[in-house]
């Protein structure tokens, strides 16, 4: 199934992974390079450009485990200046804004943007899926366990594959009640979640197709992947791609990074391995 999406810029197929280039305009970001504030944020948005992101996600409020969240309008403030530069330099690229805040995510689609990634799934603020309903744009809906203040305490599922999906399934319907259509799902790996549990989801990330919406997995350089290797943020890029082909290979659409080089990278070679799949004459 060929999932698409509306964006300003027109229909996106998704029959092609999309590479989703993270621009964390905080500074507190769990992963340093991923940070950049108003003075080096648009050379940061042109080199994720540059190195072949589809889509760049601006992000101002970091969620990351034992984050503490910035007012609105120091979000806004952070984050304001990145809109600007990316609608007025790169209008053909579409922006996703990565908050749960609707004031939020209202003055950024007045800014430009194109989607909105919420890690609450509108859990936080009840305000975000009408605006979302009214502004009819794709939405990008995170399960997560707790806030991030708490949610890698101990985290604890019964069987995980199935508690994300049964939240999937309920935050569906309440969404597509509102009005929400475009949706896009996220397992939320890190958000109140073992390692175990992080790779259970993504060895099981088919499961979600089902559900018959795009699938985004955001992996990045997380501690699933570096603590489990003994090394840091900054050294986990191998252990990033290499869980980036897994997905791709269990069905993800979206693929929300750091290095879209090595993303592009992988996608492609990737498609040589899913053609090679295909019946020859």
């Amino acid at each position: 199934m060929v999932h698409f999406v509306r964006l300003r810029q027109g229909l996106w197929s998704l029959e092609n992974p999309v590479v989703l280039g993270i621009l964390n305009a905080t500074p507190d970001s769990f992963y340093a390079d991923g940070r950049a504030l108003a003075e080096e944020a648009f050379a940061k948005a042109a080199s994720l450009i540059a190195d072949g992101a589809d889509w760049i996600d601006v992000g101002g409020c970091s969620t990351r485990p034992g984050s503490t969240p910035p007012t609105e309008e120091e979000e806004w403030q952070r984050i304001a200046p990145v809109l600007n530069y990316l609608a007025k330099n790169h209008p053909t690229v579409p922006v996703s804004v990565d908050t749960y805040r609707a004031t939020v995510a209202q003055r950024s689609l007045d800014a430009g943007a194109s989607m909105i990634n919420d890690v609450s799934a509108g859990l936080w603020d009840p305000k975000m899926a009408p605006l979302v309903a009214a502004s009819q744009v794709p939405y990008i809906a995170m399960h997560h366990q707790g806030r991030p203040d708490a949610m890698q305490v101990a985290p604890q599922y019964t069987q995980v594959v199935q508690e994300v999906f049964g939240f999937f399934a309920q935050r569906l319907d309440e969404l597509r009640s509102l009005g929400v259509n475009d949706v896009l799902l996220d397992p939320g790996f890190g958000f109140g979640k073992t390692a175990d549990h992080n790779f259970n989801l993504l060895d099981q990330l088919e499961v979600f197709q089902t559900l018959g919406c795009p699938l985004l997995v955001g992996v990045s350089r997380k501690s699933m992947i570096y603590k489990s290797l003994d090394t840091t943020p900054e050294l986990a890029l191998n252990g990033t791609t290499a869980a980036h082909a897994w997905a791709l290979d269990r069905g993800a659409h979206v693929l929300r990074v750091h290095d879209p080089k090595a993303a592009q990278e992988t996608v492609r070679l990737h498609q040589l391995l899913t053609a090679s799949r295909a019946p020859h004459a």
